[in-house]
């Protein structure tokens, strides 16, 4: 059987520090999927190789049988992956709509998709809707993520790539994150979650992978992340998750 997106053997180097040591994951339709690990261990460049703004030294990346690597970024996204990365990285001095018209790039002649989109984000996100005029820079930390959210779901993408969605945030703008996080795979989008928040992540994830210092370390379905002694020690603060 052909998985959604699989990655094989993934090497990943910066100059003569390699970044990804031989990294194996698959991603199956319809999941939210979560990748653990300390800061360093290679989640982000991990998320930034699949969405092309990294090359991959060696490995094999996927989407449904079609081999990914050395595709540029915005053909990546063309192909219904988009990505949603650390720090939010809204452009400060366009404002809300203008960032979400960035993120309809790819489809811009098709102005009624773009528009239907758009309904769609300000539906999820009303906040974005009431400040649609105003600059992106001046947007609070929660109302930025929320935008980098909204972009990437612009070009109606299959496979969202989220980097560390609740950085930074307040505990109930996190959980109210993970809440629009759970309606967006509701609505058909599988997710590949990179997340520091366990406790979270785990929660709402079908699938998890622990990352230590580029190569795989755990694996297994989201229970069995929880009831781990070593996820537990090291993510979950020496504590089972209680639902």
């Amino acid at each position: 059987m052909v998985q959604f997106l699989s990655i094989e053997d993934l090497h990943v180097a910066y100059n003569s520090i390699e970044a990804l040591k031989g990294v194996s994951l698959y991603l199956e339709e319809g999941e939210i999927v979560t990748v653990l690990g300390a800061n360093g261990a290679g989640k982000s460049t991990l998320l930034r190789t699949i969405s092309g703004l990294l090359p991959a030294r060696s490995g094999r990346m996927k989407l449904k049988g079609e081999l990914l690597n050395n595709i540029p970024a915005f053909e990546i996204v063309l192909k219904g992956i988009s990505h949603s990365p650390e720090g939010r990285r809204v452009f400060e001095t366009l404002t809300v709509e203008e960032n979400l018209n960035l993120g309809a790039y790819t489809r811009r002649k098709k102005t009624l998709q773009v528009a239907e989109a758009k309904k769609r984000v300000f539906h999820m996100f009303p906040i974005l809707e009431e400040r649609r005029k105003q600059l992106a820079g001046t947007l609070s930390g929660g109302e930025q993520q929320m935008l980098a959210m909204g972009r990437a779901l612009m070009s109606d993408p299959r496979i969202l790539l989220l980097d560390e969605p609740s950085l930074g945030l307040s505990p109930l703008l996190v959980k109210h994150i993970f809440q629009i996080v759970r309606e967006i795979n509701s609505q058909g989008v599988s997710i590949l979650l990179v997340e520091q928040n366990a406790k979270k992540a785990l929660g709402i994830a079908d699938r998890g992978y622990v990352l230590e210092t580029g190569t795989i370390s755990i694996t297994g379905s989201a229970a069995e992340l929880k009831n781990n002694p070593k996820v537990q020690e090291a993510y979950l603060g020496g504590a089972a998750l209680k639902k």
